[in-house]
């Protein structure tokens, strides 16, 4: 894979395919960027596509001390290796990174996310700093097997599924990235999605969910209320992972309107 070097020094692996306006896939948790590919290959059809591994993830290196700036500079980094423009579309905690990088950088011409983990509850502020503080516990412990069953307890998982996870050969490769678990908690704060932040957004906002878990929805109606040139659309029959055909056709239509007509 080639790689560009970030601000800080930091390589960040990743493919580029396809001709035509630039757009950047950004992953979500436990991933390195594989859930992107199928994708990235329906995308590349009609847009030169890049995939990455986030810092700390796969073959991309990773930094003394991380912040949410320094993964912002890394798809400035991006930005510039696919021509100095791009759209961004970022899937459930990559959304998160995806919008505060396109409340960021000038650089971005439109943003895509899908099914980003915010929830608006009043108590979802003080959870989200007992689960960062437990999972610092485990992984200063170097507890990475618990801090992914951590996690995956916060995203609804039965003891059943976790044990049934610890078991599978793929858990290797989620304990060698479970450091970046705390990662994606602070590029979700308190996962109350800071609309008035976001509500200065220039660019057009695609926001997507399947429609199945009541927090992302409210969520996301909010986030298309406050940001000014927000499109809300409901892929109804769709789980946290979606169809790469299904959300290919949906990206194709909001990109082409958005990115072409800036060209």
């Amino acid at each position: 894979m080639p790689y560009v070097t970030s601000a800080d020094g930091t390589q960040i692996a990743y493919s580029i395919d396809g001709g035509g306006p630039a757009v950047i896939l950004t992953t979500g948790s436990l991933d390195d960027g594989s859930e992107n590919a199928r994708l990235a290959t329906e995308l590349s059809r009609w847009f030169r596509v890049v995939n990455y591994a986030r810092r700390g993830r796969g073959e991309s290196g990773d930094g003394r001390e991380y912040s949410v700036a320094r993964e912002i500079e890394d798809i400035a980094a991006l930005i510039d290796a696919a021509g100095g423009r791009a759209a961004l579309y970022g899937v459930s905690t990559g959304g998160a990174l995806a919008l505060e990088t396109a409340a960021t950088l000038r650089s971005i011409e439109a943003v895509a996310v899908y099914e980003v983990p915010y929830d608006l509850a009043p108590e979802t502020p003080q959870q989200q700093r007992d689960y960062v503080a437990e999972l610092d516990r485990r992984l200063s412990a170097g507890r990475r097997g618990d801090a992914v069953a951590l996690f995956m307890e916060l995203a609804g998982s039965s003891a059943e599924e976790i044990a049934g996870a610890r078991a599978h050969p793929v858990w290797a490769s989620l304990e060698r990235i479970a450091h970046t678990l705390a990662y994606d908690a602070a590029v979700l704060g308190t996962r109350q999605a800071p609309l008035e932040r976001f509500a200065r957004l220039h660019q057009p906002v695609l926001v997507a969910t399947g429609g199945s878990i009541p927090p992302f929805e409210g969520a996301a109606d909010a986030l298309a209320d406050a940001i000014p040139r927000a499109q809300r659309e409901v892929l109804t029959g769709q789980g946290h992972v979606v169809d790469p055909a299904v959300m290919a056709a949906e990206l194709k239509a909001f990109f082409e309107e958005t990115v072409r007509r800036a060209m």
